[in-house]
């Protein structure tokens, strides 16, 4: 029987690539819509399909859709962002006139949102799918992919970089403006952490592209993953080739944090013009990376990276690869009936099957992941209780709470050089808490003491000692692992980096233990030979989630 496939936006740039696969397929009528009659017949003539003229705000939608009895329809037309007070118009309309949806959404609320149809796909044995593209329907797929034998996932990290000369859509150039310089949520240690889009400026370098900068975007695995995967951390980055482009973009984003205007999607035709005079430099070349780091059943980390690249010209196939994929297997009703976000629906398996005819590699590589604590101690690592263990498996990261009693130095110059340091004035019974970050090859801790917040810099420094810095201080500890403790004996120090003579070191005392409750313990005492005790803060921590 003859099926009946229609995609609004049929001849933009993904919708364009949707339809050029699907009507390659046997038993495939491909109506190619949109709002340009001559651009819809243009592809046609070129690629096959039959031309429509559909807008998806005209007052009499339902009436035009039915006419042309689809099967199916794709939205590749967005941007999802500005779908107004009623989004899901076009879903419901489909799904009224018996017809499948799918959709290229990648906002986390449109996403997660069309579940609202769920009851009404459900009663007419339908299937209605949102995010069907590059983010979730193939990151989750590959997450799938990644997470077998991984007992615990601390990250998901996932980055798309696309080639400088690839299309640019108005929406795509619409959707990413509207979320640069406004707030979007993170999922970082069990929680969530509002940061600005377009921030956490990284260097990131896949196989055959070299380094580019990528930045903190919104996409949907930031708001379904961590559920889904039960992840302790998501993140989720975009990058643009060329760095001018991809660091103005971070410039134009400081009016949108400050206030100043509430986004920059009116730039998007003069950004667009801009952009597409620099379209001789750079490349055609494109890639995506998802990264899954865990822990193994044995207690080590394992970092997973799963690597796309796509040359000649093919990257803007990648986001319409997951459609093809599903439509096929909707038509087929290998999908169960229902409205949900496209959460691996389908495997690395059917990527394999529609890649053929395109330059695109994959990879996946497997490689331990060196945790600070674990990689400084060795195999004495292991011999400490399973709460402080568990205290120094950082991969992103973690955060503590717990009660703390702090005593404070009564002298002048203790006072002093606590204040100079930022510890927390004495307190019989204080709630504090910590969070451990990784930063490259360190960590940050942030330990906060009622309010009162100070924060040191740790890593593996030469000879494979532990050092941790105080601003313009650095000290070595010599860890050392007795009786079940973890202790943290300062054995040499640097100030602006000027060695400190041993006889002006300060002096620590300081370990971490288990409780009889399960709790990591710790006992933090500071002194100096001038000044006597500095501080000491003991108490005990649980994560905070």
């Amino acid at each position: 029987m003859n099926k009946r496939v229609l995609i609004l936006g049929g001849y933009g740039v993904f919708g364009a690539r949707i339809a050029m696969g699907l009507a390659r397929d046997s038993g495939l009528t491909v109506l190619v819509a949109g709002r340009d009659a001559g651009a819809a017949a243009r592809h046609c003539r070129e690629f096959g399909g039959e031309a429509v003229v559909l807008d998806r705000d005209m007052p009499d939608l339902a009436d035009q859709l039915s006419q042309l009895h689809p099967d199916l329809v794709i939205d590749a037309a967005g941007p999802f962002q500005i779908y107004g007070a009623d989004p899901y118009r076009l879903a419901r309309i489909a799904l009224q006139a018996g017809a499948h949806y799918l959709d290229l959404s990648d906002d986390a609320g449109f996403t997660d949102g069309i579940a609202a149809l769920d009851t009404l796909a459900r009663a007419r044995g339908l299937v209605a799918l949102s995010g069907v593209s590059s983010v979730p329907a193939l990151s989750s797929a590959v997450v799938t992919a990644l997470i077998p034998g991984l007992s615990d996932i601390h990250l998901i990290d996932s980055v798309l970089l696309p080639g400088n000369r690839a299309p640019r859509g108005l929406s795509v150039i619409r959707a990413i403006l509207a979320q640069v310089g406004k707030p979007l949520t993170l999922w970082r240690g069990g929680r969530a952490q509002p940061v600005p889009g377009w921030s956490g400026l990284t260097r990131v370098t896949l196989p055959g592209l070299g380094p580019r900068w990528a930045s903190f975007i919104g996409a949907p695995d930031l708001s379904l993953f961590p559920a889904r995967f039960n992840a302790r951390s998501v993140l989720f980055r975009a990058g643009l080739e060329l760095s001018v482009m991809h660091l103005s973009l971070g410039l134009l984003a400081l009016p949108v944090r400050w206030g100043l205007v509430r986004d920059l999607t009116p730039l998007a035709r003069p950004l667009r013009w801009l952009a597409n005079g620099l379209h001789p430099f750079g490349s055609d070349r494109g890639g995506m990376l998802v990264r899954v780091i865990g822990l193994t059943p044995d207690g080590k980390a394992e970092q997973r990276d799963w690597t796309l690249i796509a040359g000649a010209g093919d990257g803007p196939h990648v986001p319409a690869l997951p459609a093809r994929i599903v439509a096929g297997a909707v038509l087929g009703g290998r999908i169960a009936p229902g409205a949900r976000a496209c959460l691996a629906e389908f495997t690395l398996n059917h990527l394999a099957g529609v890649i053929g005819d395109l330059n695109i590699v994959t990879k996946t590589d497997v490689t331990p992941f060196p945790m600070l604590f674990p990689t400084v101690l060795g195999n004495d690592f292991d011999r400490l209780p399973a709460p402080v263990r568990d205290l120094h498996r950082v991969i992103d990261q973690r955060d503590w709470r717990g009660r703390a009693q702090v005593t404070r130095g009564a002298g002048l110059l203790a006072r002093l050089a606590a204040g100079i340091m930022r510890f927390p004035p004495a307190a019989s019974d204080v709630p504090v808490t910590v969070s451990m970050t990784r930063k490259g090859e360190a960590e940050v801790w942030i330990r906060d003491f009622a309010g009162h917040r100070f924060r040191s810099y740790l890593r593996q420094g030469r000879g494979g000692a532990l050092t941790e810095r105080f601003g313009p201080l650095r000290f070595r500890i010599g860890l050392a692992v007795k009786d079940g403790r973890l202790h943290y004996p300062v054995v040499s120090g640097t100030a602006f980096g000027l060695p400190i003579p041993r006889a002006l070191l300060p002096q620590s005392n300081s370990l971490e233990a288990a409780d009889d409750q399960g709790r990591a313990t710790f006992d933090v005492s500071l002194s100096h030979p001038v000044t006597g005790l500095i501080v000491r803060y003991q108490g005990w921590l649980v994560p905070s989630a």
